[in-house]
Order: C-alpha cells, then sequence, then structure tokens
C-alpha cells in the first residue's frame, strides 16, 4: 500500500486529497479483508469473489452507489499497480461491473443569484477578500485548491488572466473579466496589511496562504444564505461558469480547456442544456423548424 500511495505521489502526481481518499479507501478494504478471513491475505489470495463481497458489504451499511463505485475504481488501480509490479499476474477487480449510477446534474446558480451572492456587505479586508474570491472562482471557474494555490506571479492584472496549475500538475491560462480584476485590485492593495509571509494571492489573518478548507467554510457560509435549501457549494460557481458559458453560446471544447478537463465526456457532466435551450436552438437553426 505504501509503496502504492507513493507512486501515486512521485508518477502521476496526485493531490493530497487524492492520496488521503486511496489511502482510506484500502484501508477500509484491508479492514474487511481481516474481518472476512480471519487474518490478512497476501494479494494473491485476493480474488474477484472477496471484492464483490466487499462491495456487497458496503451496499448493506447504505453507501451510497458513487461512493462504492469510486472505492471500486481504487482497487482496480491498485491491484493494476501489483500486476505492473509483478506481484500479481492478474487484476481481481478487472471484470468486476461499477454499481450502475443515477445520471444527476451538478448543481448550479442561475445568474441573478451569482450577481446577488457577489454582493458582499460591508467593506473590511475580510469582506474585500472574500469579494475577490467569490469574483475569481466565478469568472475563472478554477477549482478551490487550484485558487488557494495561486501566487502572486502567477496574476496578471493587466491581461486579466492567471496562471492555474490543475490536476495532474497540468498548468493552463484562464483569463477572467473586469468585475474580477477590479475586485482583485482592490483586494491586493490591502494585501500587505496582513504581513506577508508567503508569496500566495489570498492569505490568512497570520499572512500564510489561506486553506482550502478554510475557502470552503467561508465561501460556504455565503452560499448557504443564498441557496441552502439547494446544497450549494464553493464548486457550485465553477457548475454555474461552465452553464453559463454554454447557454450563451460558448463551445463545450473552450468550456473543456478553461476548466482544464482532460477528457470532453468530464465537461459535459459539469454542463447541461435545458429542454427550452434545446427548442430554441433546434428553431433557430434548422431549416423546416
Amino acid at each position: 500500500m505504501q509503496a502504492f500511495l507513493l507512486h501515486l505521489e512521485r508518477e502521476r502526481r496526485a493531490s493530497p486529497h487524492t492520496l488521503r481518499a486511496y489511502g482510506h479507501d484500502l484501508q477500509q478494504f484491508l479492514e474487511f479483508l481481516d474481518q472476512e478471513l480471519g487474518g490478512r491475505p497476501s494479494p494473491a489470495q485476493v480474488d474477484h469473489l472477496l471484492v464483490r463481497a466487499f462491495l456487497a458489504d458496503l451496499h448493506r451499511r447504505g453507501l451510497k452507489k458513487v461512493s462504492a463505485a469510486r472505492k471500486l475504481a481504487g482497487l482496480r488501480t491498485f491491484f493494476r499497480f501489483l500486476c505492473r509490479e509483478g506481484v500479481l499476474e492478474r487484476n481481481p477487480a478487472r471484470l468486476i461491473v461499477s454499481p450502475r449510477l443515477e445520471r444527476r446534474h451538478p448543481a448550479h446558480l442561475e445568474e441573478e443569484e451569482v450577481e446577488e451572492l457577489l454582493r458582499v456587505p460591508g467593506d473590511d479586508l475580510a469582506a474585500v477578500r472574500t469579494t475577490a474570491l467569490l469574483e475569481l472562482l466565478y469568472g475563472t471557474g478554477v477549482r478551490v485548491a487550484e485558487l488557494v494555490g495561486l501566487d502572486l506571479a502567477a496574476v496578471d492584472l493587466e491581461e486579466q488572466t492567471v496562471r492555474v496549475l490543475g490536476k495532474g500538475s497540468k498548468e493552463r491560462v484562464v483569463p477572467f473579466g473586469k468585475p474580477a480584476r477590479l475586485a482583485l485590485q482592490r483586494y491586493l492593495e490591502q494585501r500587505e496589511s496582513l504581513r506577508p509571509r508567503s508569496a500566495a494571492v489570498f492569505l490568512n489573518r497570520r499572512g500564510g496562504r489561506l486553506s482550502d478548507r478554510s475557502v470552503r467554510t467561508l465561501l460556504g457560509r455565503q452560499l448557504s444564505r443564498l441557496a441552502q435549501a439547494r446544497h450549494a457549494s464553493p464548486h457550485t460557481l465553477r457548475h454555474s461558469f461552465a452553464t453559463h458559458l454554454l447557454r450563451r453560446g460558448a463551445d463545450l471544447r473552450a468550456i473543456q480547456e478553461l476548466l482544464g478537463h482532460a477528457s470532453l465526456s468530464t465537461t459535459q457532466r459539469y454542463t447541461h442544456v435545458d429542454t427550452r435551450q434545446l427548442l430554441a436552438v433546434y428553431r433557430k437553426a434548422h431549416p423546416r423548424a
């Protein structure tokens, strides 16, 4: 397990969050094997029946299908690594079918809701920072982890772009609009009062880099007053970014580049077109509509 996690970290450049998730899922599988077999088996003793029994146990305990599918994918990756290293001859999880998932569209905010959300009350440093965070999240569609990872050198106010380091250490340049530039400029003018100990754009009260958790807590509080019933989260702004671009005619490939997705199918899950929009496009574009 340790060799596998090291492989993920060094060769696949997995994020700390991904490493924690893989580690937790593998540990849970080992605990199941301990309980099921009365001891820890060697990798060669694990067959597809044990993997299926593990999934069945998760189902009995009420685990959601999406979480079970993620755990199965993690086991497949782990056993594939063991095959590559010569520990196993075949992958016991390879042929097991993932649980069928409901196709659900991610929650998003309407444009007028975003406008309301961006009106942060107050003009102290905390309010100015929150406004800059919100404007940049919605203006660029970046992930929260990418936002807190931004350094000053990655921001070009004149060109209105940020250089983002995404998943798999892939770098991309994302533009942002005038409202985000003005909000960011206002925050940066007051940033020095935090006595920076870091080159990070967004700082905490002690002058260090603002953490992912802090941003989620702070923005979650802002979002909850607007859309609590819809279970909105900071990631909701990323969904809203993509959805609003698509509605206003942006090409799906362009949205894929902006979001930093390796696969177009991932972008399609983040965006959706409602029936009214489909009808409008059909009536406008089809010669016999």
